[in-house]
């Protein structure tokens, strides 16, 4: 979708580790997994279609099984999904998947709430920020690919769960985003709003991303 230089590929891979925090996804492994998902979207081989899991429990743990054995090198990926340029940081991704320091950030999160929480009940949403990311893949492959209306036949089952893209910043546009995969912009419809192009719309202008043509 984008190109950068090295330096501030760097530094959005830095970023990427402390705001996901505890539960960092080496992005090598992940995005593997995304570009096996477009492949073979919603069949037996997608790693996370909720066309085969009773619930999203089930399907992210599946996604995870796959995930870790990239991770470790047990399993290795596909050379068709590997074959396009993937940003790697061994030693900032031996740092993020450490559980030692998962828990450091946790503890964090914790902390943070006990200082500024506002009553007891706020403290209910820390398992939320502990398992953000995974909660964030199980929103968008599980909603994304059972409920909403579709712009395009796409031969798979993903659709736009909601107008507007604000939930997830343009992310449960997924019947758009399978059908032009590369294109920045996830929103299609007049009706439809992607916040995350938007921003990085501004990040084009001042040339600290370069946009690819999809």
């Amino acid at each position: 979708m984008y190109t950068t230089g090295k330096k501030r590929e760097k530094l959005f891979y830095f970023l990427t580790w402390l705001t996901q925090g505890s539960s960092y996804l080496i992005p090598y492994s992940y995005a593997v997994l995304h570009r096996m998902h477009h492949v073979y979207s919603d069949t037996e081989k997608d790693p996370h279609s909720p066309h085969f899991f009773k619930d999203a429990w089930l399907m992210m743990w599946h996604t995870r099984m796959i995930y870790n054995g990239f991770v470790t090198g047990k399993n290795l990926p596909e050379a068709q999904f590997t074959k396009e340029y993937l940003p790697t940081w061994k030693k900032l991704d031996r740092i993020g998947d450490n559980m030692f320091v998962r828990i450091a950030f946790a503890l964090g999160y914790t902390l943070f709430y006990i200082y500024f929480a506002p009553s007891m009940w706020f403290f209910f949403l820390l398992p939320i920020h502990f398992f953000m990311g995974p909660i964030q893949g199980a929103i968008v492959n599980w909603c994304g690919h059972k409920y909403g209306y579709s712009n395009y036949d796409n031969g798979d089952h993903s659709k736009n769960t909601e107008p507007f893209g604000l939930l997830l910043l343009g992310e449960l546009f997924q019947n758009n985003h399978h059908k032009y995969r590369n294109n920045v912009n996830f929103a299609k419809k007049w009706f439809e709003l992607d916040p995350a192009y938007q921003i990085m719309r501004v990040l084009n202008a001042v040339k600290i991303i370069r946009f690819t043509k999809a």
